[in-house]
């Protein structure tokens, strides 16, 4: 029993260190950039139908667990170019779930070779705890556990049989510019810091991320092969995130790489201190003309190594055009403009 408990609380602490407080991580940011940045929506003017799972640490009980899914569509008024979407998060991370949902939108225009994005998601977050799964009997079992009892006031009162939950609502607002050879986007979630309420005596408050994100594509003297790395940054300006991934693209159809992530906390306004890293092994197949299906495996390179069996994230994409010039079928990638 004592091994589970320090187990569980070794892993909450991490997990919410690493993790940019809040937000889950991502693997594949590059082929999923509306998970975290509203203004991609509609990219190559395509709708784009977008499925993902990681499942985070396996080998540990009770790991985090995250659900992804989004839709999204470019559409055209007058002369303007729009993309609108909905998006849904279904994140567990022990005693946690976390339910959100959004409508996104972003306004696109021309900018030198490419096009320039703005947008907003808004929508909410329903953030639940297990309270009826917390055993305080085993827990003061543990030798030396002064901390908590069965009467504990930090944890909230059960409303129902299932726990307790709280519901707040969320925005994010975002920029994103890409051309043929480069991508970058800025974006800002949690804009409202929404404070989710459980019971009077409990509330959690959302901190906002920071993400910034970029890609290049570097065609080769043998025109079949691409390179392709890019680097994304997740903040909340207590804890930092850092993710750099090197591509190759080969035949417009294979993808496959290896990809590093850094994390750090602020010790004080002065100093910060590395927490975690990880090694990442990135794979992904056009199966058919819009249909791609990737894979990456996520291996601890810290002590949570001796517990985890690494990191697993599948995603399934569905493209199409909706926006075809007259008299042309041609399939276009959302990876070039």
């Amino acid at each position: 029993m004592k091994r589970y408990i320090v187990l569980f609380c070794g892993l909450m602490f991490s997990f919410a260190l690493v993790r940019a407080q809040f937000d889950p991580q991502i693997g594949q940011y590059m082929f999923m950039q509306t998970a975290y940045n509203p203004a991609s929506l509609g990219e190559g003017d395509m709708m784009r139908v977008f499925g993902c799972h990681r499942m985070q640490f396996t080998g540990i009980m009770d790991a985090p667990m995250t659900t992804y899914f989004s839709f999204s569509s470019p559409f055209v008024v007058g002369k303007t170019h729009h993309a609108a979407g909905v998006k849904f998060v279904n994140d567990r991370f022990g005693l946690f779930t976390n339910q959100s949902f959004y409508g996104e939108y972003a306004y696109k225009f021309r900018l030198g070779k490419g096009y320039l994005s703005v947008g907003a998601d808004l929508g909410f977050i329903n953030l639940g705890f297990a309270v009826d799964s917390i055993n305080l009997n085993n827990i003061a079992e543990v030798e030396d556990n002064a901390y908590h009892t069965v009467s504990d006031d930090a944890i909230p009162t059960a409303r129902g049989s299932e726990g307790v939950s709280g519901m707040g609502f969320d925005m994010a607002v975002g920029a994103y510019y890409s051309c043929s050879t480069w991508w970058a986007g800025l974006s800002y979630g949690h804009v409202t810091n929404p404070v989710l309420e459980w019971s009077d005596r409990a509330e959690i408050g959302v901190r906002g991320s920071l993400y910034a994100a970029g890609g290049y594509h570097w065609r080769l003297r043998d025109k079949r092969w691409i390179l392709m790395p890019s680097a994304m940054l997740q903040t909340d300006f207590k804890s930092w995130d850092v993710n750099l991934t090197m591509l190759a693209q080969v035949d417009n159809r294979y993808r496959f790489g290896m990809g590093y992530r850094m994390g750090f906390r602020l010790a004080d306004s002065s100093s910060a201190y590395r927490i975690a890293g990880s090694l990442n092994a990135l794979f992904a197949v056009d199966i058919i003309s819009g249909l791609e299906l990737g894979y990456s495996y996520e291996l601890p390179v810290n002590g949570l190594i001796r517990e985890s069996y690494g990191s697993h994230e599948l995603y399934l994409a569905y493209s199409f055009n909706v926006l075809k010039p007259k008299h042309t079928n041609r399939y276009k990638s959302v990876r070039y403009l």
